[in-house]
Formats: C-alpha cells, sequence, structure tokens
C-alpha cells in the first residue's frame, strides 16, 4: 500500500523469445520504449526475454507490471491487441498456449496464492507467426506495433506516469536489428 505522495514502482517487462519471429514482439516493444521515450516515477524496463521465474520478483515486488507479450485468442485474427488485468488472465486457460505463457499464468497464480501479487496487466497482440525461426516481425505485427505500443503507454499514463519521446528516435527496424545482429559493430550511444 502506497503512502500519500510516494511515487508507484512499476516494471513494464518484455516478454517473449526474439528467434521465434512475432514471437519477440513484447522484448521488441520494451527495448523501443526504453530507447525512445524517458518517463517520470519510478519505471524500470526490462528485458524478460524468457526468464520465466526469474521474473517473479517483479510481480512480488512491483506496485504494478505491465507485461508486453504474445497472447493466444482464438476469436481474433492477428494483429488484435488486448490490455488484460492479471485476475482476469488467472481464469483464461486459452492463454496457455506458448511455454513462456504458461510460465506467466504459473508465476501470477503463485503469486496470488501468496498473497502478495502486484497489479498485472497483461498487453498482448496475437501473433501471425510464432513457429518460423527469425528475428524480426510479420508484416501484420509491424502494422500493428504502434498501436501496441500506444496500449503500454496508455497504460502508464493510467498510473500516473508522464513520459515524453527523447530526442533521438530509433525505428522498429533498428530495434530489431539490435536482436537479429548483437555483435553488429555500434556507435557510442546506440542502443545501451
Amino acid at each position: 500500500m502506497l503512502i500519500e505522495g510516494e511515487t508507484l514502482r512499476i516494471a513494464v517487462v518484455g516478454a517473449g523469445t526474439v528467434i521465434f519471429r512475432d514471437e519477440g514482439v513484447g522484448v521488441y516493444a520494451q527495448r523501443y520504449l526504453a530507447e525512445n521515450y524517458d518517463f517520470d516515477g519510478d519505471v524500470t524496463l526490462v528485458d524478460g526475454g524468457v526468464l520465466g521465474f526469474q521474473l517473479m520478483t517483479y510481480y512480488t515486488d512491483y506496485d504494478k507490471v505491465i507485461i508486453l507479450d504474445t497472447i493466444t485468442m482464438k476469436d481474433d485474427g492477428p494483429g488484435a491487441i488486448y490490455n488484460i488485468p492479471g485476475e482476469m488472465l488467472l481464469g483464461l486457460g486459452s492463454y496457455k498456449q506458448t511455454a513462456h505463457e504458461v510460465e506467466i499464468v504459473e508465476m501470477l497464480e503463485i503469486a496470488a496464492l501468496n498473497g502478495n501479487l502486484s497489479d498485472v496487466n497483461i498487453i498482448g497482440i496475437v501473433p501471425e507467426d510464432i513457429l518460423s525461426v527469425k528475428a524480426g516481425l510479420s508484416d501484420t505485427l509491424k502494422n500493428a506495433f504502434p498501436a501496441f505500443v500506444n496500449t503500454a503507454l496508455e497504460e502508464l499514463k493510467k498510473s500516473g506516469v508522464e513520459y515524453r519521446l527523447k530526442p533521438t528516435h530509433l525505428n522498429l527496424d533498428a530495434v530489431i536489428d539490435f536482436y537479429a545482429n548483437p555483435t553488429a559493430p555500434r556507435k557510442i550511444g546506440d542502443m545501451g
């Protein structure tokens, strides 16, 4: 519980696997936010990748956690975006389709059973291709990426976080290239 005047501790966790095409969208979105925006308050941006249970501390020690990830929804096509409160996700069995989706739900369930689950939202996007072993995003998810990022920014704003664009702006292709070519030479200041 926050004391009046205290700032929410917020973690934005990008989950997924960048080597399986659209599966990496959460990781790309987290990096995109980190590279392009400054945030007021106590906001931690986490490249969660496939850290699984190593992320438990965020789900229990922070006031609010925003998870950026793919989400499997049978009734919607690729590119559909959801903002689902964590407590709703606990009962949404159709979400558990990939290994890291199962881990996320299991961590939420464990934290809820222990009575110390943060306020969690899943910003999820329905993927088109999570089977191809290839860095990058399908055209469908590239086109939906701005709306996906804006949904995360809107959730941060609802939590009282102000943000602004940094003076230099990196596009999505540069973020993807960072993961696709991790050993490529970069200029000082390029992507941390």
